[in-house]
């Protein structure tokens, strides 16, 4: 049976089975609990976890508030890319919002993907350049869309995390205020009822 992660990697880059598997082989499983932390900010990263299954949100700890820069679910790979890549302190705190099952690989085996499985470099370059449209396509959507025109675009992209994430983290994903956030859900809710 073919793990989540030889999935989606398949699915996306479509390796073959052996390529799959020699991938597959670099990761390890790896549980965390609700609260704990995959990455803490000013630590380094030394490993990219792919969600099996669960939720971590990506925040920063900021003077006066908490911003959360994304929640991610089964599906999504977790990291503080710049630390992981160009050996940083972390910026983002990744912690589980709920029980978790990752693969994880370290650094030192990441760096020796290439060596196993030839066009790595290609796949790495297609990966990061998605990573970079996704990037864009959120700073389009702050820059140019209203706060209820972003609440109702990611709320029909992900409507289970309404029910599962405190909606203060999405108003903060969101970039508006919880007030507006819940006068949002609010009229929303009525329209739909």
């Amino acid at each position: 049976m073919q793990s989540e992660l030889s999935h989606y990697i398949q699915a996306t880059f479509g390796l073959t089975p052996q390529e799959l598997n020699a991938i597959d082989g670099f990761f390890k499983p790896m549980a965390l609990k609700k609260h704990d932390f995959f990455l803490k900010t000013g630590q380094y990263a030394q490993q990219l976890g792919f969600l099996q299954a669960g939720l971590v949100r990506e925040f920063i700890e900021l003077e006066d508030k908490e911003v959360t820069k994304w929640v991610s679910g089964k599906g999504y790979f977790i990291v503080d890319i710049s630390s992981f890549l160009f050996e940083k302190p972390a910026r983002w705190n990744l912690q589980a919002l709920t029980d978790c099952e990752l693969m994880v690989i370290n650094k030192s085996d990441y760096a020796r993907i290439g060596t196993v499985i030839p066009k790595w470099p290609t796949l790495e370059k297609l990966f990061l350049a998605r990573c970079f449209t996704i990037l864009e396509d959120r700073i389009v959507s702050h820059l140019s869309l209203s706060a209820e025109e972003r609440y109702d675009q990611f709320f029909h992209f992900a409507p289970d995390l309404f029910n599962q994430v405190p909606l203060q983290y999405l108003a903060s994903l969101l970039g508006m205020t919880p007030e507006t956030f819940s006068r949002i859900r609010k009229k929303q809710l009525l329209r739909n009822s």
